[in-house]
C-alpha cells in the first residue's frame, strides 16, 4: 500500500509530462512581418511615372523593356502591373502587352463624384475635430504651395497638393473614410495632375486650397466641405471639359495629357512649353 502510494505520487502530472513544443514551420510562416517585395517597389515607381504623365494614357507596357529597365525579373514586374490594374492605373490585355489606361469620360466623371463626396464629407469632419497642431500642419503645407505656385515649381506643388487633400481627409479621424479615399486616390492623382497643366487651373486651384483652409480655420463645417467639395469637381469638370469633342477612344485627351506631361521630363529639354502662364 505503501509502496502504491509512492508510485502514485511520483506520477508526474500531464502538464510536467508534455515536452515544450517548439514552433512549426507554417506557424513561422504565417508569423513572419513580410518585407517590401520587388513587386511593390515596381508598382510605386510606375504608379508615380504615370500619374505625372511621364508613362502617356495608352502607351504599352512591354515587359521585357520593362523589367531590363527596372532591373528586376518579369515575375515581380507581373505581379506590380496587377496591382496597378486593380487601381485603375493599368489595362491589361490578354495576349498582348499592358497599357496605360486611358482617360475616359465616363470614368473621369463617376470618380470625381466619388471623391468630392468623400472629401466633402471629410472637410465637414475635420472643421470640428482638428486640433491646434492640424491647423498649424495645414497652414505650412499651403505656405509650400503658395511657394512653389510662385516659382513656377507645378511637381512640387502637385506633391504637397496631395498632401493638403490626404491630410484633410486625416483630421476627420475616421478610418473608413480614410480607406476608401486611399483606393481611389491614384486615379485621382492623375487627373489632378493633368488639370493643372490648363492654362489658368494653377492660380484657380491656389484660390480655393486659402478658401477652404480659412473655412476649417473658421471651423465652419458646411462651408469647408462646400468648398472642398467645388474644387475636387472642378478638377474633374476641367479634364471632362478636355474630353469634349475628342474621337470615341478619347484619343485626343490622352494626346494633351502626353504634351502636358513632356516639359517636365528632364530627359526632354527641348520645346518647353509654359504650362503656368497665369502664375
Amino acid at each position: 500500500m505503501t509502496e502504491a502510494k509512492t508510485r502514485t505520487k511520483a506520477k508526474p502530472t500531464r502538464r510536467n509530462k508534455e515536452p515544450k513544443r517548439a514552433m512549426t514551420a507554417q506557424q513561422r510562416r504565417r508569423l513572419r512581418v513580410p518585407r517590401v517585395g520587388l513587386h511593390e517597389q515596381a508598382a510605386a515607381r510606375l504608379r508615380t511615372m504615370i500619374v505625372r504623365g511621364e508613362l502617356a494614357p495608352g502607351q504599352s507596357l512591354g515587359e521585357a523593356d520593362l523589367s531590363d529597365a527596372l532591373g528586376i525579373s518579369r515575375t515581380p514586374l507581373r505581379e506590380a502591373l496587377k496591382q496597378l490594374a486593380n487601381e485603375g492605373l493599368v489595362e491589361l490585355r490578354l495576349n498582348h502587352s499592358a497599357v496605360v489606361a486611358p482617360f475616359r469620360r465616363a470614368e473621369l466623371t463617376e470618380l470625381f463624384e466619388a471623391v468630392s463626396g468623400i472629401e466633402r464629407c471629410a472637410a465637414e469632419l475635420a472643421a470640428q475635430r482638428m486640433e491646434d497642431a492640424d491647423f498649424e500642419r495645414l497652414e505650412a503645407l499651403q505656405d509650400k504651395i503658395e511657394w512653389h505656385h510662385g516659382r513656377g515649381e507645378l511637381r512640387d506643388y502637385f506633391q504637397v497638393n496631395q498632401q493638403i487633400h490626404s491630410a484633410i481627409v486625416s483630421f476627420a479621424r475616421n478610418a473608413v473614410l480614410k480607406a476608401t479615399h486611399e483606393a481611389l486616390l491614384a486615379r485621382a492623382e492623375r487627373a489632378r495632375f493633368f488639370a493643372l497643366s490648363v492654362l489658368g487651373r494653377w492660380d484657380e486651384s491656389v484660390r480655393e486650397h486659402q478658401e477652404i483652409l480659412a473655412a476649417l480655420r473658421a471651423r465652419d463645417a458646411a462651408r469647408a466641405g462646400q468648398v472642398l467639395a467645388h474644387h475636387v469637381r472642378r478638377t474633374g469638370e476641367i479634364v471632362a471639359e478636355t474630353l469634349d469633342g475628342t474621337t470615341p477612344d478619347d484619343k485626343t485627351l490622352n494626346d494633351k495629357a502626353d504634351d502636358a506631361a513632356a516639359p517636365e521630363a528632364p530627359a526632354k529639354p527641348r520645346g518647353r512649353k509654359t504650362r503656368n502662364g497665369a502664375s
